[in-house]
């Protein structure tokens, strides 16, 4: 709005005027206004405008997630949402202290309600806990919760089936899969559009190029070890996220085998880790900061919902993946 006003050459508030309809704003105004507007492609958010003509909302966000570039696009998308909508973000990881102290520790901090991030995001025992206490919440990259909700996602095991198309698209028929944390419902999901891939190809699922990950770069190094100095290797490998597949790269480099001539490496997720290494991943392209700007705006509505009596209901965004074709695959 502050954009707008300036380029329109007047105050904010008389932006907030032209929005509003008000019938005092001079024709010639209001056309400079709606041109900036039109310029800017602004659309005010009904929900936060509510929200800041009252206290300032706090939400909480619950983390405990092991890839720190894929947190780090998470936070990115909450904190640039939570600035345009005036609320505040208050941090709580949840490790050993256990999900229902982290949930009481936020509660008591006065938050309005709560962003869960995987693998919180598939915890029983954190949404029960919410639930109990009639917080509002929404789930960030997995599917909808047990009784619904709010939830912000893509397909993750069209993702991985598409992903492992490609890479048999490429004549690749030995294709080693790293899968991720147990506790993440995305892990069995990439892991099953890899099966559901090899099947349509007619690929035999050898399960010793099947290795457990837990999302995290030395669990890449472990299993990508285990998966290259065997009888027989794959010719490609499929990581479940960016961290593992750098990690796999290394060990490549490590083990003097060339990628992407000799190995080609996928990740997942896309953060800045994939163009950070050499050569650049190949990968999908999760849209985690848009996810998590979208789970906020989400989460300011059903506050301001609540604060009315009312509620969203269960809502479900679905948001669209890519594959990233980069340096990291070639042909088998």
């Amino acid at each position: 709005m502050h954009e707008v006003a300036e380029h329109a050459g007047v105050s904010p508030m008389t932006v907030s005027r032209v929005i509003s309809g008000d019938a005092n704003v001079k024709a010639e105004t209001r056309k400079r206004v709606d041109a900036a507007i039109k310029h800017f492609g602004y659309s005010p958010n009904v929900a936060a405008r509510n929200l800041a003509r009252a206290a300032t909302v706090h939400i909480g966000l619950l983390y405990n997630n092991p890839s720190a570039a894929y947190m780090n696009e998470l936070l990115v998308g909450v904190l640039e949402h939570s600035r345009k909508a005036g609320c505040q973000i208050l941090l709580e990881k949840c490790g050993t202290r256990g999900e229902r102290i982290a949930v009481e520790k936020l509660m008591a901090d006065g938050v309005g309600g709560i962003i869960l991030t995987p693998p919180l995001s598939d915890s029983r025992v954190t949404i029960e806990a919410l639930r109990s206490r009639n917080i509002p919440f929404v789930v960030v990259a997995t599917g909808p919760p047990e009784g619904g909700g709010l939830t912000v996602h893509i397909d993750e095991f069209e993702a991985a089936a598409s992903m492992t198309r490609y890479l048999i698209s490429l004549g690749h028929r030995r294709i080693g899969f790293i899968r991720g944390a147990p506790n993440h419902r995305a892990s069995a999901e990439r892991y099953a559009g890899y099966k559901a891939a090899l099947r349509e190809a007619q690929i035999p699922l050898r399960t010793e190029w099947v290795k457990q990950g837990s999302f995290t770069y030395r669990s890449g190094l472990l299993a990508t070890e285990q998966l290259l100095t065997g009888e027989e290797r794959p010719s490609a490998i499929f990581a479940s996220n960016d961290d593992m597949a750098a990690a796999a790269v290394s060990v490549a480099h490590r083990l003097n085998l060339d990628v992407p001539s000799q190995l080609s490496i996928v990740g997942f997720d896309d953060t800045p880790l994939a163009t950070s290494i050499w050569p650049a991943l190949t990968t999908v392209l999760q849209p985690v900061a848009e996810m998590a700007r979208l789970a906020t705006e989400l989460l300011l509505a059903e506050i301001q919902e609540g604060r009315e009596g009312r509620t969203l209901g269960p809502q479900q965004r679905i948001l669209k993946f890519e594959l990233v074709k980069r340096d990291s695959t070639a042909p088998a």
